[in-house]
């Protein structure tokens, strides 16, 4: 149980795929001008992602070695086109907006990634942890970059306005040079956290071992 649940949650922070392993860098930038953006490409990504590690950790053993990275594109396209179809019959718009990258995400390195490095050579079990557990770590990762992007660029959340008639947006922040800010400062937001809580640990062993 306590693997699993390391498993489900290193996508969080520890091996959070956007703000650590840096993957899946197209969508982040691109679509996240709008929170509903974010939270659309994230679940999108996490449906194919969890889909795909389920299949390819039942044919682990199956797939031979040698064609085993054509094999895990075979089923991971199977499954964005399954993803694109439904997005485009119940939510039009929201697929609308998200364009091209639904189907980019066959080529999104989180998923063959997590194919390659986890999926291919653990259980079924541990395979969805994984998947639920990065998936969710990129839907999140997205969702807040879109949200502030939204705020600071538009004064809206979800379409709803926040900031009041008067407030003056910042439209860099739903421009290009706005996504490389916000993912910089939200980068380094979790560096300073990190090196807070390292920091914090190491005066409690001092003060641990000066009192022993």
């Amino acid at each position: 149980m306590d693997r699993l649940w390391r498993d489900f949650a290193k996508g969080f922070k520890i091996e959070n795929p956007v703000l650590r392993l840096v993957l899946g860098m197209c969508p982040a930038l691109a679509v996240t001008t709008a929170a509903i953006n974010g939270i659309g490409m994230g679940l999108a990504t996490t449906a194919v992602l969890l889909m795909s590690n389920i299949i390819i950790s039942l044919l682990r053993n199956m797939i031979p070695k040698k064609i085993r990275i054509p094999c895990f594109i075979v089923i991971i396209a199977s499954f964005v086109t399954i993803v694109d179809y439904t997005m485009a019959a119940f939510v039009p718009p929201l697929h609308e907006a998200l364009g091209i990258f639904i189907p980019l995400i066959v080529v999104n390195c989180l998923i063959l990634g997590r194919a390659e490095a986890f999926a291919s050579r653990n259980p079924l079990v541990n395979s969805v942890a994984d998947g639920l557990g990065m998936g969710l770590g990129f839907t999140l990762s997205l969702t807040v970059l879109a949200a502030i992007r939204e705020i600071l660029g538009a004064g809206t959340i979800f379409g709803v306005l926040i900031m009041g008639t008067s407030y003056q947006p910042a439209i860099m922040m739903i421009l290009p040079p706005g996504a490389f800010l916000g993912l910089g400062f939200l980068m380094g937001a979790m560096n300073w956290w990190d090196e807070r809580v390292r920091r914090a640990e190491l005066e409690a062993r001092k003060e641990a071992l000066s009192h022993g």
